[in-house]
């Protein structure tokens, strides 16, 4: 992954380089997003495993995880901050991906 997240049903952390990205529970907006695309998808393709998932969401939600990158969480961290803060954001952006 080069940026932007990923979301993973029954995630096996063997299979994922922790140096790279981390593992998030999802929050509420994730939570929000991710049933409407299973919705879609189930809607477009009648795709059995997507439907399954949303008989009983609440149950499945917690199957899923967020991946995120850890260089785009510390950039996605710096701009919240900097907009707290008051703080030019492009400059927290540039400061953040310096590392």
């Amino acid at each position: 992954m080069s940026g932007g997240t990923a979301f993973l049903l029954d995630a096996d952390i063997d299979h994922i380089n922790q140096d790279m990205v981390g593992l998030e529970d999802l929050d509420a907006d994730d939570a929000m997003w991710l049933q409407d695309i299973l919705t879609a998808h189930a809607e477009q393709t009648g795709s059995d495993v997507a439907l399954e998932l949303l008989a009983d969401w609440p149950a499945a939600q917690r199957r899923f995880c967020k991946v995120m990158p850890r260089d785009y969480r510390r950039v996605l961290d710096a701009i919240a901050l900097a907009r707290t803060e008051g703080r030019d954001v492009d400059e927290a952006i540039m400061e953040a991906s310096r590392g």
